[in-house]
């Protein structure tokens, strides 16, 4: 195997490796986030994109050139040559199958690196989900304790206003009661007045009576001083 494909195979291992480790299951989605987050992938940012599409470029070259040399020694000349000397028979198969082999390598590696690229695109993508949607829980739950506690408001507010109704009727069944009490206190007063004005007449009028019962009294007392004197004159 030359140097190139040799590089080629180490890749495709240290892709699969790489591919094993992010498909681990105990590792979270989030965890990644926090390591492609560090500060060396900032600084490498600005080249990635360089660096894939070199990666692409060059590995599709390679699998081009494999898949050349494939159709090369599967085509009719070397089978014939073959055919003809028995000596090239294993050697022309050997070709084809480094020739295989190096489409399968350089094939391989060319899927697995776009793989890993929508691979951590899917974990971050993931990871930001789940932040989200943990902010979003949260906000949820902040809504339901407040709708919560916004029901509870409401609650002991309806209890209050209808203690206070409850309160406010038994105040006004106690102020009818009282006015009730107060009316029949009035009119008893009223009947009271109405009888001690009727005393009143009558005493101004058993008084008036009084006093002309005196008036004539005294007049027939006058008169009757008056008389004596004028029979004493008679006799004189």
């Amino acid at each position: 195997m030359t140097l190139q494909w040799t590089a080629v195979a180490l890749f495709l291992y240290s892709e699969v490796v790489a591919s094993i480790i992010l498909c681990i299951p105990f590792l979270a989605a989030k965890r990644w986030h926090q390591v492609f987050s560090w500060g060396i992938w900032s600084c490498l940012s600005p080249y990635w994109n360089k660096c894939f599409w070199t990666m692409i470029m060059v590995l599709m070259v390679l699998f081009l050139d494999a898949l050349r040399e494939v159709q090369k020694y599967s085509g009719p000349e070397p089978l014939h040559d073959a055919i003809v000397n028995p000596n090239v028979f294993d050697h022309v198969h050997m070709k084809l199958f480094r020739a295989q082999r190096n489409l399968y390598i350089s094939g391989f590696s060319l899927f697995l690196w776009l793989i890993m690229r929508r691979l951590v695109t899917l974990l971050n993508q993931a990871a930001v989900s789940e932040e989200k949607n943990a902010a979003l829980q949260a906000t949820v739950d902040n809504m339901a304790n407040e709708a919560r506690q916004h029901e509870e408001e409401h609650k002991l507010l309806r209890q209050t206003l209808f203690n206070e109704e409850t309160n406010v009727a038994t105040k006004n069944q106690q102020l009818k009661l009282e006015i009730q009490k107060l009316e029949c206190q009035l009119k008893t007063a009223d009947s009271a007045v109405h009888r001690s004005q009727a005393e009143v007449e009558a005493m101004k009028r058993q008084a008036k009576g009084l006093a002309q019962e005196y008036d004539r009294l005294l007049s027939e007392h006058h008169q009757l001083q008056n008389q004596p004197c004028a029979s004493d004159k008679k006799d004189q």
